[in-house]
């Protein structure tokens, strides 16, 4: 293969291929040799949601197969997957619409689904986007060879999704970094990709490692000149997770700095006697194509149900600086309360807030497109409510690794970090496979 003619490309296959298949035995190592005490008070809420039982009633996250990947909102990618957003086991808000939603109504591709009317409220499935499930279900189709049962099936094509991601994540992450801190530098930035702390959530049914595959691989798209491949891997971002939208400040910049924009700015008479420059016209369109996917999606039955249940049930919104002041204050308070385990857990999210500041803040320096995708990523999920899973966010923002690569250069810290880093991905990994909270 081309791709991997490059010794570079090599290395970092073997290290994903390692990550891999320590992924997959070390949970099931982990779940056959120790139980946890429950329930988990990280969070208030965690008290009742995680005592043993809890999951229960929950279909999508009782399969045998691959179940230490799946919990929390892999149920809701699950059923998207195989029965859609009207699965009739997911949980509903009560709240309607009126008679704007009406079955089979909407417009393509955003149709409301034909059994949208025959139960009362919104499924909370609607806080989901939903290009990760519908690759899920491509992925299904071969693997239903297997003979598995359609959430198995549907289990094994997510993991494989995410994992397959997180590989076009770590090349794309070694082509940004490699020509300022060169050949080891960029196979160091993807290397401390898959063990940041939060580099477990890449390997389960989670969208992480789908839209950090879109999102890196879209921004070297656009550093090598093919800003219409770069556009459309930008939509599918905006369509795994709503975050994806701000790919379209790399597109300005680029756009800008190329200076195709003026011969856009046209004087009436040039426009009447030379007519509008099409291709032009065109490419400035292909800039904003991730806000015009959004705004699509956004004014659909799909997105009016997205903001109910964010708002209503999550707790979730745009710039919520009042929400976001208050839980982030008692998370601060946390720090130093008497609850050790809210005190680990918010240690974790204020460390993936401090690095995800610094870095993005730093990286202005060295590359401003990289630098403002990952300053809105951190700005929009931190500032969207509850304080809960920006460690697991961050993830998205590539200067947190080119940050972290700048310092890996002195070998000290290089293996002080992955000590550290790995050694707190492996709790969040047995967490995670007792579906305790981890963000």
């Amino acid at each position: 293969m081309k791709l991997f003619r490059n010794p570079s490309h090599r290395t970092i296959f073997i290290i994903w291929l390692g990550w891999v298949v320590t992924m997959l035995v070390f949970p099931a190592f982990v779940t056959s040799r120790l139980d946890v005490a429950r329930p988990d008070y990280s969070q208030e809420w965690t008290e009742t949601e995680t005592l043993k039982g809890s999951q229960d009633g929950k279909i999508f996250l009782n399969e045998p197969f691959l179940n230490t990947h799946v919990s929390w909102d892999s149920e809701y990618y699950l059923a998207i997957a195989v029965n859609g957003y009207e699965a009739p086991t997911i949980h509903r808000i009560n709240a309607v619409f009126g008679e704007e939603a009406q079955t089979g109504g909407g417009f393509w591709p955003f149709v409301i689904p034909n059994n949208v009317a025959q139960a009362s409220g919104i499924s909370l499935s609607y806080a989901f986007f939903p290009f990760y499930p519908l690759v899920i279900r491509l992925f299904s189709l071969p693997f239903a060879l297997f003979g598995l049962t359609p959430i198995a099936t549907a289990t094994l094509a997510g993991v494989t999704v995410s994992m397959l991601g997180t590989l076009a994540a770590m090349i794309a992450l070694y082509e940004l970094a490699k020509n300022e801190l060169g050949e080891e530098g960029g196979i160091r930035a993807a290397f401390y990709l898959i063990i940041f702390p939060s580099g477990f959530f890449l390997a389960q049914v989670y969208t992480e490692g789908l839209f950090v595959g879109l999102a890196f691989s879209s921004l070297v798209l656009l550093r090598r000149g093919h800003r219409g491949w770069a556009a459309v891997l930008a939509v599918m971002a905006t369509f795994t997770r709503a975050v994806g939208i701000t790919l379209v400040i790399p597109l300005l910049i680029s756009w800008l700095e190329e200076g195709e924009w003026h011969r856009l700015d046209m004087e009436w008479k040039q426009i009447y006697y030379n007519g509008i420059p099409l291709k032009p016209a065109g490419r400035a369109l292909l800039v904003f194509a991730p806000i015009f996917a959004f705004q699509l999606w956004r004014m659909s039955y799909y997105g009016l149900a997205f903001s109910k249940v964010e708002e209503e049930f999550f707790g979730r919104g745009l710039l919520q600086f009042g929400a976001t002041f208050f839980a982030w204050r008692e998370a601060f308070r946390a720090l130093s309360g008497e609850n050790l385990q809210a005190a680990a857990y918010f240690a974790l999210e204020w460390g993936g807030l401090l690095i995800g500041a610094v870095a993005c803040f730093r990286e202005f320096k060295h590359n401003r497109d990289l630098a403002w995708f990952g300053f809105l990523v951190v700005l929009l999920s931190f500032t969207s409510g509850p304080a809960q899973g920006i460690y697991r966010y961050v993830l998205a923002a590539p200067p947190v690794f080119l940050f972290l690569s700048r310092l890996g250069k002195q070998a000290g810290f290089d293996r002080a970090w992955t000590i550290c880093s790995v050694l707190l991905m492996g709790v969040g990994v047995m967490l995670f496979s007792f579906d305790m909270w981890t963000g």
